[in-house]
C-alpha cells in the first residue's frame, strides 16, 4: 500500500468529535466547533484615541480661545452637547461628546484655568475611532474549524464571549512493547534498551491537540499485551498508539493481540522507508495505529498519520502538512519502490533559498540524526538520483 492510499485508510470515516464548552481559560489552541459571532459593537460609541480636547471642528482654527466645561475619561462620559467655541477634556478611550466631531492632542494647545487657545487648525475626525470601526454586533469574526490562537481568545473577550464551543480534545492511548525495554534511568542488562520512543510521540500528540494516556511498557506476551489494550479502550481512548511490535517475528505479537480484541486490521506494511512495518485498524470509534520499534520510523510514522489523525478528529479546517519546497544540499541516489523521507538539516543560501542537507546516515535506529533534523525530504517511488541544487519536496518537523 502507497502512502497516500495509507493516510486516506488512517482518515476514512472519520469525524470531529463532540463540541463541548470551556472557558477562555481553557480555550488556548482548541478548535472551534461553530462559528462565533460578536455580541456586541467595539467600539459601541465614536472613542478618543488620544489625550487632547474633544470639539467641533468648524471654526475651531488655529489661535481660536474655547471654552472647557468639563471633562470625558473613559468609562465616565460627558453629559450633555458640546457647543461652538466650547471644549471638552478628553481622555484615551473616553466617549466621544454629542455633537463634538474632531480632538485636538494636549499637546497642540495652550491651557489657561478653562481657557484653551488651539496651536493647530482641527480637522473633523481626526484622532476620534468610529464606533463599529473594529466590530458590530452580529459579524462572525471566529470560523469554525479554526485553532485559536493567544489573539483569537482576546478578540473573543472582546465581543463579549467568556465561553467558547469546541471541539473535545483526542485522548491517544500510547503503548511501548518488548521485553527489551526499559525506562529511562534503569541499570541495563546484555540485550536491554531505554525505552524512547514514546516520549516523542506524547509530545508530539500534545503539540497537535490530543491528551495522551501513557500505558507504559507491555512485555512480549500475548497477555500482557492484550491487558494494555483493554485499559486503552477502558480509558476511551479514542486513538491507541503501540511502538513496537509491528514487524514480522516470532515476538512480535501486537498484531495478535489486536485481533484477539476485536481490533480489524486495516493495513499492515506499506511502501514507506522509514517506517514500512506500520498497522491500523479499528475497534469501534477507538482507532489503533501500530508503529514499529525503531526511533526515526516510530517518529516519522507518528508525524505522518498520527498528527493528521488527531487534527481530524479535533474538527481542524486543515489537517494535512504543508509540503514545500526547498535546494537540496547533497546528491541523493535512485530510490526503490518505497516512498522515503530523508532527515535533513536546512540552511539557506546567498539569495535566501532555503536549502535541504540529509544528515549524513539515514538509519532508522539513529536518534541523534533524528534530533537534528529539521525536515524531511520526500522522495518519490523510483524517484530518479538527483543532484545538488536540484528542487526537492520537505515538510517542516515541529520545533
Amino acid at each position: 500500500m502507497q502512502v497516500a492510499d495509507a493516510l486516506a485508510a488512517v482518515l476514512d470515516n472519520t469525524s470531529p468529535l463532540p463540541e463541548e464548552v470551556v472557558s477562555l481559560h481553557d480555550a488556548f489552541h482548541r478548535t472551534l466547533s461553530r462559528d462565533v459571532a460578536a455580541l456586541r459593537t467595539q467600539p459601541p460609541a465614536p472613542m478618543s484615541a488620544m489625550d487632547g480636547y474633544a470639539m467641533q471642528a468648524s471654526g475651531a482654527v488655529k489661535g481660536a480661545r474655547l471654552t472647557v466645561i468639563g471633562e470625558a475619561a473613559a468609562g465616565t462620559p460627558f453629559s450633555r452637547p458640546v457647543g461652538k467655541g466650547e471644549a471638552v477634556r478628553i481622555l484615551t478611550g473616553g466617549v466621544v461628546p454629542q455633537d463634538a466631531d474632531a480632538i485636538v492632542i494636549q499637546e497642540d494647545v495652550t491651557r489657561d484655568g478653562d481657557i484653551i487657545t488651539l496651536d493647530v487648525d482641527t480637522v473633523a475626525g481626526r484622532h476620534i475611532r468610529r464606533a463599529g470601526i473594529d466590530f458590530r454586533e452580529g459579524d462572525v469574526l471566529l470560523k469554525r474549524g479554526m485553532v485559536l490562537s493567544d489573539r483569537d481568545l482576546s478578540l473573543a473577550a472582546g465581543m463579549n464571549h467568556p465561553m467558547l464551543p469546541v471541539h473535545r480534545k483526542p485522548r491517544v492511548a500510547i503503548l511501548a512493547t518488548g521485553d527489551e525495554l526499559k525506562k529511562p534511568g534503569s541499570s541495563l542488562e546484555a540485550g536491554q534498551i531505554i525505552s524512547s520512543n514514546t516520549y516523542a510521540i506524547h509530545a508530539l500528540a500534545r503539540t497537535a491537540g490530543a491528551d495522551t494516556i501513557d500505558l507504559g511498557i507491555a512485555r512480549d506476551t500475548v497477555e500482557d499485551t492484550t491487558r494494555a489494550i483493554r485499559k486503552a479502550r477502558e480509558s476511551d481512548a479514542d486513538v491507541l498508539v503501540t511502538t513496537g511490535g509491528a514487524s514480522v517475528g516470532d515476538h512480535d505479537l501486537v498484531k495478535t493481540s489486536l485481533e484477539a480484541e476485536g481490533v480489524k486490521i486495516t493495513f499492515w506494511q506499506i511502501a514507506l522507508r522509514p517506517g514500512k512495518p506500520l498497522m491500523h485498524g479499528r475497534a469501534g470509534t477507538m482507532r489503533v495505529l501500530g508503529l514499529p520499534g525503531n526511533p526515526t520510523s516510530s517518529y516519522i510514522c507518528s508525524f505522518l498519520f498520527l498528527v493528521p489523525l488527531i487534527r481530524a478528529l479535533s474538527g481542524r479546517s486543515s489537517i494535512h502538512h504543508t509540503i514545500e519546497t526547498a535546494v537540496l544540499g547533497a546528491d541523493v541516489p535512485i530510490n526503490d519502490h518505497r516512498q522515503e523521507y530523508l532527515r535533513a538539516r536546512l540552511s539557506t543560501d546567498a539569495d535566501g533559498a532555503v536549502v535541504a542537507t540529509p544528515v549524513s546516515l539515514q538509519d532508522s535506529s539513529l536518534l541523534g540524526n533524528l534530533s537534528i533534523a529539521q525536515a524531511v525530504i520526500i522522495r518519490a517511488p523510483h524517484a530518479p538520483a538527483s543532484r545538488a541544487g536540484e528542487r526537492c519536496a520537505i515538510l517542516r518537523l515541529p520545533a
